[in-house]
């Protein structure tokens, strides 16, 4: 576990590593990595405990990243586990490289499942969720989804079946910031009133800033203590938060690498602010 003060600076870490892999590799997509940081890495420091000794228990708690071109947070989030070396984190996208630019469960076993086509994490992780039931044990899936994604009917397919189920063992948590590749998520594809759906198809929701750790602790805790349902969390986010001029191009930035001056601007932004 890990205190609020520490969560904080390890964020800053994870950001700066995000924008050195991206600008490394010459392609990626920095606005929903960086708007990722803090639900990440609450839940591998306080819920999933990740470490190399339990990687790959069987009793784990999982996280299933259906927003999969999100994955350098993920990455950043794994070497500060001790899971990935920082040497390891500069060959993202590279030919063979187990660092790839969505997640591939093959490559590197300490991701649950090869994501990217966009939609479909939800029902990966509700098929998870029945078979801990099935098999009794104690395992908790998380899933962190894209607005951009939740438009897909497949996730709307899983929201109504996991309510059915009352798959209390899953929470889902939407990295709700509000922009896709083509445009802001209310232009291209409205999801509003979300709150009022979820609650239709049976979900316990809970709405947070998914950029403060306080409240993204105690959202999880209330899932893990939430019974008879599924938990959705939505998480209001910044794209590109933490670097100045990613925040004011949401759309822009969504899978576009920094140059390297540019590159050399934020990563000074980032280490600023925590001073």
């Amino acid at each position: 576990m890990k205190t609020i003060e520490e969560l904080k600076k390890i964020a800053v870490d994870v950001r700066v590593n995000i924008i050195k892999m991206i600008t490394e590799a010459g392609s990626g997509h920095p606005g929903g990595s960086l708007s990722s940081v803090e639900i990440l890495l609450t839940l591998f420091f306080n819920k999933l405990q990740r470490n190399s000794q339990n990687a790959l228990s069987p009793d784990r708690h999982r996280l299933i990243l259906s927003k999969g071109h999100g994955v350098p947070a993920l990455y950043a989030v794994l070497h500060e586990c001790g899971l990935i070396s920082e040497e390891e984190l500069m060959t993202l996208r590279k030919i063979n490289s187990p660092l790839q630019g969505h997640p591939d469960r093959v490559m590197l076993p300490y991701v649950e499942a090869s994501t990217g086509s966009l939609g479909q994490g939800l029902s990966i992780a509700q098929g998870m969720a029945m078979a801990a039931k099935l098999d009794r044990r104690q395992s908790r899936l998380y899933c962190l989804m894209g607005d951009g994604e939740t438009q897909e009917g497949q996730v709307w397919e899983a929201i109504l079946s996991a309510g059915k189920y009352r798959l209390d063992n899953l929470t889902a948590i939407l990295d709700a910031n509000k922009a896709q590749i083509n445009g802001l998520v209310k232009d291209v594809l409205d999801l509003q009133p979300i709150k009022d759906k979820l609650n239709a198809f049976h979900w316990h929701v809970i709405e947070i800033d998914g950029h403060d750790l306080t409240q993204i602790k105690e959202a999880l805790a209330e899932a893990e203590n939430t019974k008879g349902k599924p938990t959705y969390i939505i998480a209001n986010t910044i794209k590109g938060k933490g670097v100045s001029f990613m925040e004011a191009d949401l759309v822009g930035w969504h899978g576009k690498a920094p140059t390297p001056q540019q590159a050399e601007a934020a990563i000074k932004e980032l280490t600023q602010s925590f001073n």
